[in-house]
């Protein structure tokens, strides 16, 4: 069964939270979901140049995405940031994950950046099958460093 993607509305916030806590849950911040409100707001109101998309179902959202454009010294115009992606267990493996990265990157193509680009732990075997088979794997490490 196909997903509809569409953007993330104020009227999405019940059925957004449990699969944002799962997300969370699943990387091992579920601290961050003290500050649910504030995300949710900013990704509805598109705020700091953010978007939130949710996949849709026989009427029950079952996934969300959101991204970002922000600056680049790569390239003139903005980059696009794919932040966070969930695909309910229950509903993986059948196009939903496709179809939210799908609408990122035509939201992306819109606003004149070039590319979308996203990151994942390496043991995220399901989901890099399905970013091995849109995007290109870049031979970058990521590092961070706290600022406390």
């Amino acid at each position: 069964m196909s997903a509809v993607v569409r953007r993330l509305g104020a009227g999405d916030r019940a059925a957004w939270q449990p699969l944002w806590e799962a997300y969370l849950e699943f990387y091992g911040a579920p601290q961050v979901a003290a500050g649910s409100d504030d995300v949710f707001s900013r990704l509805v109101a598109g705020a700091d140049r953010m978007v939130g998309f949710v996949a849709e179902q026989d009427g029950r959202i079952v996934g969300f995405t959101h991204a970002m454009l922000h600056a680049s010294t790569w390239h003139a115009g903005p980059a696009c940031y794919l932040e966070d992606l969930f695909v309910a267990p229950d509903a993986r493996g059948g196009g939903v994950g496709r179809a939210l990265i799908d609408a990122v990157t035509d939201w992306a193509r819109k606003a004149g950046a070039p590319g979308v680009h996203w990151i994942t732990q390496t043991e995220n075997a399901a989901a890099r099958r399905l970013y091995d088979a849109l995007a290109e794997l870049q031979p970058f490490v990521r590092y961070e460093r706290p600022t406390g």
